[in-house]
């Protein structure tokens, strides 16, 4: 069955416009979708959704909105009027690296925005009218960090695990009733944000660092099918390592120190 016949037509990505919400954007275009795109930036949407209408001829609409703002969602709402989105992925992101106190209230407050509180309401939004139809589909982007303490990535961590433990519960509550839930578990992705950070390999053993292409098609084969997934092998693996042989103080120190080691902390 495709992904237009299980869930319907229209598609929303919120955070669009490079990464791995463009390698979604594309997934879904090709699948002949129709999309709507969400992302602060307006060029590199502009670019993607030409992109996406030139090689699928895909339908595209253009949101420019800044995921962090307290009326982020309600904006997203109105700009659609009527619009009934069948299948959403929320894949914005906002972090800091670095100790907590060096970064100001202002940004911890728009992190917990841009990844809690905006992809809540857009969820509650756009969910119920799924619910009401009796199909469709959410995507919500996690992260590894989000599984134990991660330092010098506090608030970041701890908004995935908000994250991921509220897809999961939804994935419990609607699965019964045509909409499929799951939180997607990413490690190191080779998206143009994590390259711009230029990361330092922290050991040979360390997972490798995967392409959002990976990431998406890997999510698309699950979704319907589990509550939450740890993409890529070497990921797996290690979170097993992290969360069943190890203590949780010590899972906690491996983070921080690969951070610190990571980011020349």
């Amino acid at each position: 069955m495709s992904l237009i016949q299980k869930y319907g037509q229209l598609a929303l990505v919120a955070g669009a416009s490079e990464g791995i919400g463009a390698a979604f954007s594309g997934y879904l275009a090709a699948a002949g979708m129709d999309l709507v795109l969400v992302a602060r930036r307006k060029e590199p949407l502009d670019q993607l959704a030409t992109k996406l209408n030139h090689e699928y001829g895909t339908k595209v609409t253009c949101i420019i909105c800044d995921l962090s703002d307290a009326e982020a969602a309600l904006v997203i709402k109105e700009a659609l009027k009527d619009e009934e989105i069948n299948l959403m992925v929320y894949n914005a992101a906002m972090s800091y690296i670095g100790p907590f106190e060096n970064n100001s209230l202002e940004l911890h407050t728009r992190i917990a925005f841009a990844n809690m509180i905006t992809p809540m309401s857009m969820v509650r939004i756009f969910g119920e009218s799924m619910l009401n139809m009796g199909r469709g589909a959410v995507i919500m982007m996690a992260s590894l960090a989000g599984f134990q303490g991660s330092g010098f990535l506090a608030t970041y961590a701890a908004s995935k695990a908000f994250t991921r433990v509220m897809a999961e519960s939804l994935w419990y509550e609607w699965k019964s009733r045509g909409v499929d839930v799951i939180a997607c578990c990413a490690g190191a992705t080779a998206t143009p944000n994590f390259i711009k950070t230029k990361p330092e390999k922290t050991s040979r053993f360390a997972p490798r660092v995967e392409s959002p292409e990976e990431v998406v098609e890997e999510c698309m084969k699950w979704l319907g099918k589990k509550p939450s997934f740890i993409t890529g092998r070497g990921n797996r693996v290690a979170s097993f390592f992290m969360q069943k042989i190890l203590t949780r103080e010590m899972a906690i120190n491996i983070m921080g120190n690969n951070t610190r080691k990571m980011y020349r902390l």
